[in-house]
């Protein structure tokens, strides 16, 4: 399998990478131009690319199984960020995944997603923006998966750190490490059962311990 991982220098992205390449999956890493790599990575195939630029995002996506979008809006002083990002950004990944022939694309969201009041809404609507980046993804073209997360961590102590796997509008707060998010990511790729669902993740030492497929299967 190759796969190609859209917003990939990313806090989320770069882990996702790290978690294929521990799978042996084939990555394509299609990131900014300016973006800085962790030095374990400069050697795993890159595109440093404007996702506007039809051409090259479309050369990017050439010859891949699937597509992981982890691209997202920074916190900035620019408003448009989310609508360009979240929305119009996964929908350019999209027209290009139909061009070049992808069918199973996984998109990392938000818990809370399209709700209004939000504290998150004061950077420029994100989750209604990240709602409608859902969307678009919602589509009888793709076998789609979305991936609505928690509040992301940073830590790499995950031993004890065990997942709640539910359909989407179920949980409403709550964090998860990162780490937990890229391997929720790679567990979906060739996962039939994530297929065409929404997955809110967050995690606790206090949840039981379930594995990816069988929280499928209650999903």
């Amino acid at each position: 399998m190759k796969i190609a991982i859209t917003g990939a220098s990313g806090k989320t992205g770069y882990r996702i990478t790290e978690e294929a390449v521990k799978k042996g999956i084939k990555v394509k890493q299609i990131v900014r131009k300016n973006s800085k790599l962790p030095e374990n990575l400069k050697n795993t195939e890159t595109f440093r690319i404007s996702l506007d630029n039809k051409g090259a995002l479309d050369k990017a996506l050439e010859n891949v199984d699937a597509l992981i979008i982890a691209t997202g809006a920074r916190a900035s002083l620019d408003l448009t960020g989310p609508a360009k990002v979240d929305a119009l950004g996964v929908y350019r990944q999209l027209q290009s995944c139909k061009r070049v022939g992808i069918k199973r694309v996984i998109l990392v969201s938000s818990l809370c997603t399209g709700k209004f009041f939000h504290p998150l809404n004061l950077f420029g609507l994100i989750l209604i923006w990240k709602k409608i980046g859902e969307n678009f993804l919602k589509n009888q073209n793709f076998d789609w998966t979305i991936i609505r997360p928690g509040g992301l961590k940073e830590i790499e102590k995950i031993k004890d750190e065990n997942i709640d796997y539910t359909k989407e509008d179920t949980q409403f707060k709550g964090s998860i490490p990162r780490r937990l998010v890229a391997k929720c990511c790679i567990d979906s790729l060739s996962n039939k059962q994530s297929f065409n669902k929404i997955i809110e993740v967050t995690s606790s030492s206090e949840n039981k311990k379930v594995s990816f497929k069988k929280a499928m299967q209650n999903i």
